[in-house]
């Protein structure tokens, strides 16, 4: 049974900093595509970013490139979202999400956290 489970998350100003990480049962991050996913009150959920099991190579959605970075620790096990220069509009429900692949003009997951609350105040 997999299990995907968030923390990090919390309330900061704009302009901060969070990481956001990710410790999975029932699954290995090396071997898995791994991503997060946001939703924001009233918006449908959205992709973040994603990286590869298989050489590491990482996707954003452009509203986060340049601000949040997406990286694993294969001997803890655990995917990190680290991320900066945050605004307010980054408010969201963050998921951690495994098995992420591209579904049209959009991604899916196999696997979803419960989703962990980050707040950023102007």
């Amino acid at each position: 049974q997999v299990q995907l489970v968030e923390s990090g998350g919390g309330l900061v100003q704009a302009g901060g900093s969070l990481r956001l990480s990710c410790a999975p049962s029932g699954l290995t991050v090396g071997r898995s595509n791994m991503g997060w996913f946001r939703q924001a009150p009233g918006k449908e959920r959205e992709f973040v970013a994603t990286i590869s099991w298989w050489d590491g190579v990482t996707i954003y959605a452009d509203s986060v490139k340049d601000r949040f970075i997406i990286s694993r620790d294969n001997a803890k096990n655990t995917v990190y979202l680290q991320m900066n220069s945050l605004k307010p509009e980054d408010t969201a429900d963050y998921y951690c999400a495994a098995g992420v692949r591209r579904s049209g003009s959009g991604w899916r997951s196999d696997y979803w956290g419960q989703g962990t609350q980050v707040t950023v105040s102007s």
